[in-house]
C-alpha cells in the first residue's frame, strides 16, 4: 500500500483545537489498513487536565474503541514534537510509527530535550518521521501565540 499522508486530519484538529482557545496541538491514529480510527485537538484548559494533550487523548481513543491497552500496527500522526509525557505514552502504547510536524525546542521529547525513545527505559521505540506538515503547523501555533500577546 502506498504511503498516504493523514497531517492534514492532524492539523485540522489543531485548528479546532485553537478555535476552542487551546495551544494548537492536533492528533490522530491511523489503522493497519489507513482508516483514522481515533482524532483529538489538545484540551488542557476545558477539561483542566494537564494531561489532556491531543497525543494522550488520541491515544485513549483508540485504545478504548480497539478494547486494548496497546496500538501495534497503528501509526500516530501529531502536529508538534511530542513532549516527554507524549512521547511515553506512545512508547508504552506500543505505536509503530510517529509521524510529526513542527519541531519543539522548548518542550520537546522526541528530538529536542530529554530524547525519550533514545533512553535505556524506553521499552518501545516507534520509527520516527518529523517535518511532516511542519510549515502549517508552525503557521497555527505562530498566530495562536500573537494573538495571545
Amino acid at each position: 500500500m502506498p504511503f498516504v499522508s493523514h497531517m492534514d486530519a492532524a492539523l485540522e484538529q489543531a485548528a479546532a483545537a485553537a478555535v476552542r482557545g487551546e495551544v494548537p496541538v492536533g492528533a490522530v491514529i491511523v489503522a493497519p489498513n489507513g482508516e483514522i480510527v481515533a482524532r483529538a485537538g489538545n484540551q488542557t484548559r476545558q477539561t483542566c487536565d494537564p494531561t489532556a494533550h491531543a497525543e494522550i487523548l488520541v491515544i485513549r481513543a483508540a485504545c478504548a474503541l480497539l478494547g486494548s491497552e496497546r496500538l501495534p500496527g497503528y501509526d500516530i500522526y501529531v502536529t508538534l514534537e511530542p513532549c516527554p509525557m507524549c512521547a511515553s505514552a506512545i512508547s508504552q502504547a506500543r505505536i509503530s510509527r510517529l509521524y510529526y510536524g513542527a519541531s519543539d525546542k522548548k518542550s520537546g521529547g522526541v528530538s529536542q530535550g530529554p530524547r525519550v525513545f533514545s533512553h535505556p527505559q524506553s521499552h518501545h521505540v516507534p520509527e520516527i518521521y518529523d517535518g511532516i506538515g511542519a510549515q502549517k503547523a508552525e503557521v497555527l501555533l505562530k498566530n495562536f501565540f500573537a494573538n495571545r500577546r
